[in-house]
């Protein structure tokens, strides 16, 4: 016993982190700076699907605009965002449980069921993507194969980094070792891409015309956005939260955009397919298997932000449960879905469930800084809009982290079990979001694309499905708030 115990002191000793369920994370807990975010969210952008993401930008659109379109797109998802990440900052509480003071207690369980459904998704989908191409690497470097093996492998590792927790994933991990191996990959990526193809020959293939502009905008800013649901899990152990909203904007788009771009070169210069095991075994022919591997476990940390978030989101739910068992159990039930089935099949019910979320979020950020910030009359929150407009030098961050602070969210507890107004505002989003943009349900319903007329499609569904209930939902407040005082 004494020679285990002696060694039993040497080793490190791991032990799980806090963690905060529906309730704010405290003060002194809230750590992370405006480089902790560029590095989370930079390295969020970084993967194998978004570059896949962007191949289905051409030839619709010529190279020139297939840029413009993703860096338009980007930034406007970027901003939404960061807007969001904004909210978690100043409240502490995971995104959830944010939408509890919008939509009721037992309104927000709703999201909730769709958040969880749609994570579990994409970790299945994560987790057999990596499984199939580090099964094709190794078949073809040393004549062995192995799908459940290497999927195994990725799993296991995806659940480690969940019990990790956030803010040790991002100080010890990412930012002394993964983020710096994938730019480099990366990096590297870029520079094959180019010296191989020619930017100077692919600006020259002129797009077919299949895919309009704005539409093209829409598919690119699909990709932040299909971050809300989770983005203030993560920005609620911000420090302020005007490095949050700059570090997540900034982190996002740099890496976002170039990731996206190589996917555009890719599809012109060597017309790689878009099936997912297929796209990824082709990227190791042009690039390399070592540059294939190291995205392949950049890619981890997708999974890794699905799976966590998947325990936090049920934590809204059920408030008691443990976060590491959730993770533990959730993450053996995506490997084993993973081996038995075909997931990849099932990405248009996730883009299904995605297109609930960009009206909610539309609302909440209506009612957070407009809304409720009106109705609020506190000492506090006039004392810091009249800061707000004197001091020199302002940026839009500091007014929003401002609306944010000065109208923090009552208490979970205090939260009605319904509120109509905004779950009406959001259902009339969804349906704005099905009419600009018929191509999702018509993936379930083919007679619907016919039904919608051609000149509301012009846009995508992104931006009036944001935009449009954020305006209802304002004027509905604005109604009530009259009302009231008559």
């Amino acid at each position: 016993m004494g020679i285990l115990s002696a060694i039993g002191k040497r080793l490190p000793k791991l032990h799980a982190p806090p963690e905060w369920g529906i309730e704010s994370v405290p003060a002194e807990r809230r750590i992370l700076v405006f480089k902790d975010f560029v590095v989370l969210w930079g390295d969020l952008g970084i993967g194998l699907l978004v570059m896949l993401a962007g191949t289905f930008l051409v030839p619709g659109l010529g190279l020139g605009d297939a840029l413009v379109a993703i860096i338009i797109g980007t930034a406007l998802g970027c901003l939404l965002l960061a807007l969001i990440g904004v909210i978690g900052g100043a409240t502490g509480r995971p995104t959830m449980v944010l939408l509890r003071p919008l939509l009721g207690t037992r309104g927000s369980y709703l999201p909730t069921a769709l958040n969880v459904l749609q994570l579990l998704g994409w970790t299945i989908f994560e987790f057999i993507v990596m499984g199939v191409a580090a099964n094709t690497i190794c078949r073809e470097l040393f004549g062995f194969s192995s799908y459940a093996l290497w999927t195994a492998v990725f799993a296991l590792a995806v659940i480690l980094m969940g019990l990790g927790g956030p803010v040790g994933f991002i100080r010890v991990w990412l930012e002394k070792f993964a983020v710096w191996i994938a730019l480099a990959t990366g990096l590297w990526l870029a520079y094959h891409l180019i010296a191989t193809y020619g930017l100077g020959a692919l600006f020259a293939k002129a797009g077919d015309g299949s895919l309009p502009f704005w539409q093209g905008v829409d598919l690119v800013i699909a990709l932040p956005i299909s971050w809300l649901p989770l983005v203030a899990d993560y920005n609620r152990f911000a420090r302020r939260t005007s490095g949050a909203f700059w570090g997540t904007a900034l982190g996002f788009f740099v890496t976002s955009v170039w990731f996206l771009a190589m996917g555009a070169f890719l599809m012109l210069g060597a017309g790689v397919k878009q099936e997912p095991k297929d796209f990824a075994a082709e990227v190791a022919l042009i690039a390399g298997w070592g540059s294939l591997l190291i995205l392949l476990a950049d890619e981890t940390h997708n999974a890794w932000a699905d799976l966590y978030s998947t325990a936090v989101s049920l934590q809204n739910v059920f408030p008691k449960a443990k976060q590491r068992w959730l993770i533990i159990g959730l993450g053996a039930a995506c490997l084993a879905a993973a081996l038995f089935m075909d997931i990849t099949k099932y990405q248009a019910f996730l883009y299904l469930f995605g297109s609930f979320f960009i009206p909610l979020f539309g609302v909440l950020a209506a009612d957070y800084f407009v809304v409720r910030r009106r109705e609020r009359s506190s000492a506090a929150g006039a004392g810091a809009e009249r800061t707000g407009e004197t001091e020199s030098g302002g940026t839009f961050a500091r007014s929003a982290a401002r609306s944010a602070e000065s109208s923090a969210a009552p208490s979970a507890a205090r939260s009605a079990a319904w509120r109509a107004k905004a779950v009406a505002a959001w259902l009339v989003g969804v349906v704005i979001y099905h009419v600009t943009d018929p191509a999702t349900l018509a993936s379930f319903v083919p007679s619907w694309a016919k039904i919608v007329p051609q000149n509301l499609t012009l846009i995508g569904g992104s931006i009036p499905s944001f935009v449009l209930p954020f305006l209802i939902y304002v004027a509905l407040g604005l109604f009530s708030h009259r009302s009231q005082e008559v």
